[in-house]
Formats: structure tokens, C-alpha cells, sequence
């Protein structure tokens, strides 16, 4: 399956239907990892005509009151087309905003999954995709507080062992920046500004 994976950044080229449709007509699934205007995500579903997954980032808030047409996979467990989604939405707090958590919430968060995934775990031999706005803390981070990541991420990776963890909320304006990383089972990916995924879905047990 191909997987059109967007995330911080509108791009030109995303924003063409002629190129949409000459370049990505084989994709299958668009995923955003947050901070993605409602527009833009709906523009590049209704060319593509295929579902939209997505987690909020930081600067969501819009999507309160005007939410993407697709599914949120916030603390969520979704199966498509054999591959398994879970997502965990937000950045570390800095400020007042509400899609901010500490360092202790997101801890939580991921404990909280641990019923869901364990039964994927046993039904489906696992998670294919974990979907975040921020990255975990030492992959991908940043030292300033607001792109710092989240420790609980590494817990969730270390438990859970996703095949993939797809995040945005670091830029990649530096090419020189590591956006594609190992931790243990899971490979670590910045799709920002947006990426193409090819993934098979495993094999049920």
C-alpha cells in the first residue's frame, strides 16, 4: 500500500490537481501528522478520493469547530486494509493551548492504549503504524521546550513495538537533518513537509 503522509507544511506541489493526479494516483491512504489546514487535507482527499487519517498537532485548534472529513486517530485503534493505526495527538505543553500535554499526560496516554494494542497484539500480530504530531524525546527532537519530544513515546515503542512511528512538528528546512531513524522494532520517520509510505500489511497470526 502507498501512503501519502503530510504534516506542518503546505507545499505547491500538493496543492495541483494536474500533479496530484499525474504523480499519486496510486496512493491509497493519506495520514497527516497535525498542523495541516482543514483546506489543504480536504483539497488532496476529494482529488485522490481515498480516506484521511490524521492526529492534531499543536496549532489545530480549528478543528474544534471544523474538523478534516476523515478519522481522528487520537488514543484510537483503526484497521485498514489489514494494516493497524493508532495515533497520539499534540506537542509538549509550552503554553495555554489545549492540545498540549506534559511530559506525565502523554505517560498516561500510553498506558491507556495498553488494553487495545495488546489484544492487536494477539489478533493481528501487532501495531503497523503509530501516527503522532511530536517526536519521541532524543529521535528527531529539538532542545527548545516546544519541540522537545516525548519520552513516553520511547515506552510506547519499547511495549508496543509499532513497525512505524510517522510524526511531524520538526521542520526540515535543514536537508541535513536526520528525518529517517532505528529505535529497536520501529522505524522512525519526519514526514514533514510530506512523505510517501509503501508498507505491506503483516501477516494475521
Amino acid at each position: 500500500m502507498k501512503i501519502l503522509c503530510v504534516s506542518d507544511t503546505v507545499v505547491p506541489q500538493l496543492e495541483s490537481t494536474a500533479n496530484l493526479r499525474r504523480h499519486y494516483s496510486d496512493i491509497e491512504l493519506i495520514i497527516s501528522c497535525g498542523d495541516m489546514k482543514v483546506d489543504y487535507l480536504e483539497f488532496i482527499q476529494t482529488i485522490l478520493n481515498v480516506p484521511l487519517l490524521y492526529v492534531r498537532g499543536n496549532h489545530d485548534e480549528e478543528y474544534i469547530q471544523k474538523p478534516p472529513g476523515g478519522d481522528d486517530l487520537h488514543q484510537q485503534l483503526l484497521i485498514y486494509q489489514g494494516l493497524s493505526l493508532y495515533g497520539l495527538e499534540g506537542c509538549l505543553r509550552y503554553n495555554s493551548s489545549p492540545i498540549q500535554y506534559t511530559q506525565s499526560e502523554l505517560e498516561l496516554q500510553v498506558m491507556g492504549a495498553a488494553p487495545i494494542l495488546m489484544w492487536n497484539q494477539l489478533v493481528r500480530s501487532g501495531l503497523d503504524i503509530l501516527v503522532t504530531h511530536a517526536p519521541p524525546r532524543g529521535i528527531h527532537d529539538l532542545e527548545d521546550r516546544p519541540h522537545q519530544g516525548f519520552k513516553g513515546l520511547l515506552r510506547f515503542m519499547n511495549w508496543y513495538k509499532p513497525r512505524y512511528l510517522l510524526h511531524g512538528h520538526v521542520h526540515t528546512w535543514d536537508r541535513r537533518r536526520v528525518v529517517r531513524s532505528q529505535y529497536k522494532q520501529t522505524c522512525i520517520i519526519n514526514v514533514n513537509p510530506f512523505t510517501v509510505l509503501e508498507i505491506e500489511a503483516r501477516q494475521s497470526p
